[in-house]
């Protein structure tokens, strides 16, 4: 039961994640409040790193490649989604999302050698990326205005979650978990910090809501910290096969919740696209023959 609890409840916060980013964004605009969450969570995360006496890694292709995670799993796709969501519906960006699998199929037939493509994943994959196809026809209806820029943004965010999977495979299984996580988020929100301190101005104190502030602090302390313990303490104990089964929770939350509290259209393709994606993503996952997949954003995805 416990674990069901678990589950569950990180099924509502990260697919929450989207619905947080969509209030916030206007307010603080995309690499502000990328900076503010990332920010947040990579000093929390850096103090439980130290307070558990966890080290960086010594190797030169570890912390290479832990420093592509930073970059490719933390600090683009956090700001792609969050560009994205300036003009697409938070729902959508929810569904979009959950391509992350079929994006990790493709690529990791190029960089593992055990990954291959077979005819059952192919099938997936057709079916999946058809479901995004559908979604993006949406584009071209005045009752649905979803330019197809925002979305190519957050399907750009699931290739580099995809990308960083493969790199954590590949190079970083020997480092713990945790010290991956953190430093992915404290190498991340180092590079956004110091690209917004430099490119953007930063917003006014006095235009921002409550309801901002409150968006991007929950982002940061629930949906990436929290979130990432409630991960990692599900793989320790149900396994990562099952845990990265919350895939398929994220975006029937995020379409709902969007159409509660902020009014977005939910017509039969975003339904049937949404349904095609997770059909596609089942059959690529079907008797385990491939294998799960970090789910992040953030995330995963740790969106």
């Amino acid at each position: 039961m416990r674990n069901w609890l678990l589950f569950w409840g990180l099924g509502l916060i990260w697919g929450s994640s989207f619905l947080l980013i969509k209030v916030a964004v206007d307010a603080f605009g995309p690499l502000p409040l990328v900076s503010v969450r990332l920010g947040l969570a990579a000093t929390f995360m850096a103090i439980f790193l130290r307070a558990t006496g966890r080290h960086w890694p010594t190797g030169a292709r570890e912390r290479a490649a832990l420093l592509a995670v930073g970059v490719l799993n933390t600090a683009v796709p956090f700001t792609l989604i969050t560009w994205g969501e300036q003009d697409i519906d938070s729902g959508l960006a929810t569904v979009l999302n959950a391509t992350v699998p079929l994006f990790t199929l493709v690529i990791a037939h190029v960089g593992l050698p055990d990954e291959r493509i077979t005819s059952q994943k192919v099938l997936g994959l057709v079916l999946g990326f058809a479901g995004v196809a559908l979604l993006a026809s949406r584009s071209a209806e005045s009752s649905s205005p979803n330019p197809l820029a925002g979305q190519a943004a957050v399907l750009a965010a699931s290739a580099c979650y995809a990308i960083s999977a493969v790199i954590i495979r590949r190079y970083l299984r020997g480092v713990d978990p945790y010290t991956t996580a953190g430093g992915s988020l404290i190498i991340g929100g180092a590079l956004i910090i110091a690209i917004t301190l430099v490119a953007v101005p930063l917003p006014a104190a006095a235009d921002l809501g409550v309801r901002d502030v409150l968006a991007v602090v929950t982002l940061a302390l629930v949906n990436t910290v929290l979130a990432y313990f409630l991960f990692y303490t599900l793989i320790s104990t149900w396994g990562a096969t099952r845990t990265t089964l919350v895939t398929y929770v994220m975006p029937p939350v995020g379409v709902t919740l969007g159409a509660l509290f902020l009014d977005e259209a939910v017509d039969w393709k975003i339904v049937v696209g949404a349904g095609m994606i997770l059909a596609g993503v089942v059959v690529v996952n079907w008797r385990g023959r491939a294998r799960p997949v970090r789910v992040q954003q953030s995330g995963t995805s740790t969106t």
